[in-house]
């Protein structure tokens, strides 16, 4: 039977998103215990007594996944309060969505059996724990207005980039294909976006191409629209 207690528990739950291969990634974790053993998962965990909920979605990053090292641009997503969301009783969760860039091999603790790096379109499809579907798709939106609004975008770049693999970014996580020159005009005319380093790389194949480093700004001007997706 359901416990009906009224005293409420708090986690964490980090949905960890990256861009590889031109696509747009979630980390997800397989459970190893009960509510839910087998099933895909976001990686979370209960908020302890002298932390307060950022300090669990940073402590849950390690602790799941062994990302270290990493510092990932965080911001929240929302707090999920639904009564039925937990077998367990009630347990509410904030949420909370981390865009990192070339992750390295995650490592299972904690409560997950393994892990995997999923394709965020195939993720969508599959059963998740818990109320764990509507958490995703809500971080993925959360991640593509912040590309709109702020400068999250190169926080899945590496130190130094390229203006194609920056555009990069932007159509995997918005899903739709942007001009390459309209967008190098745009990002380039932002005071403080990026910053030339004043080295080039050929990493992308044909001509030399000049690196950037993220600049000081972290809000943008409505500037570089978001192209529409069907549905």
């Amino acid at each position: 039977m359901r416990d009906r207690s009224p005293l409420v528990q708090l986690t964490a739950d980090v949905v960890i998103l990256t861009v590889r291969e031109d696509r747009l990634e979630v980390l997800l974790i397989r459970r190893g215990k009960a509510p839910f053993e087998g099933m895909l998962a976001i990686p979370g965990g209960y908020m302890e007594a002298d932390e307060n909920l950022w300090q669990t979605a940073i402590r849950e990053l390690e602790e799941e996944t062994s990302l270290d090292g990493m510092t990932p641009h965080l911001e929240l997503v929302g707090v999920y309060t639904d009564p039925e969301r937990d077998p367990r009783g009630q347990i509410a969760s904030g949420a909370w969505v981390a865009m990192i860039p070339d992750p390295p091999v995650a490592k299972a603790g904690g409560d997950a059996a393994a892990t995997e790096w999923l394709p965020v379109d195939q993720a969508l499809k599959e059963p998740l724990a818990f109320d764990h579907k509507l958490i995703l798709q809500d971080a993925v939106e959360k991640a593509r207005q912040s590309l709109n609004q702020s400068t999250a975008a190169v926080s899945f770049c590496r130190k130094e980039f390229t203006i194609s693999e920056l555009r990069r970014v932007y159509e995997a996580v918005w899903g739709g294909k942007l001009d390459p020159g309209n967008f190098h005009r745009k990002v380039t005319r932002i005071d403080g976006f990026i910053e030339p380093t004043g080295e080039t790389t050929t990493r992308d194949g044909g001509r030399p191409a000049a690196l950037y480093r993220a600049g000081a700004r972290r809000w943008l001007p409505p500037s570089i629209p978001r192209p529409e997706v069907s549905a």
